[in-house]
């Protein structure tokens, strides 16, 4: 268990220093807002997806905790190359990877190195830092206008 600790320490460090996908992509046509009042974490999402309904690029901008950036630096490349419906079921396994209580087996074997978010579960007051991204994802995917919120 150490060594899950050290690694997810390592991995949200390394994402929080270095964001990948930071920024807006050239071909974005989707975006959406979130924001987290708890910590006051905001991030602005924007993807491009194709005619085929595939998340060709995306990217973020926004302020936050390590977490928050690390989740939205690794979500941004998780993401790249998949249908939406595929994006859909990420999201739904990372939900239930960082909501999970920490007496259940990990779940989340498929989520590549997201499963290090794992240790979220440990900490339910940074679950929302943890899933504002994906929360914003996915009202961009679904072309929601209103600024999501993880009240």
């Amino acid at each position: 268990m150490s060594e899950l600790r050290e690694l997810y320490q390592s991995v949200i460090l390394d994402h929080n220093r270095r964001p990948r996908n930071a920024g807006v992509p050239a071909g974005a046509n989707r975006s959406a807002e979130g924001y987290n009042p708890l910590c006051g974490d905001k991030v602005t999402v924007y993807v491009e997806v194709d005619e085929e309904g595939v998340v060709r690029d995306a990217g973020f901008v926004g302020t936050g905790c390590a977490i928050s950036t690390a989740s939205a630096s690794l979500m941004t490349e998780a993401v790249k190359g998949r249908p939406i419906a595929e994006v859909q079921k990420l999201f739904e396994g990372f939900h239930d990877l960082v909501t999970s209580r920490p007496s259940d087996p990990l779940p989340g074997a498929d989520l590549g190195k997201l499963a290090v978010f794992g240790g979220v579960r440990e900490f339910p007051m940074r679950v929302k830092c943890a899933t504002l991204a994906w929360h914003t994802l996915r009202a961009a995917l679904d072309r929601k206008g209103e600024t999501v919120k993880t009240e």
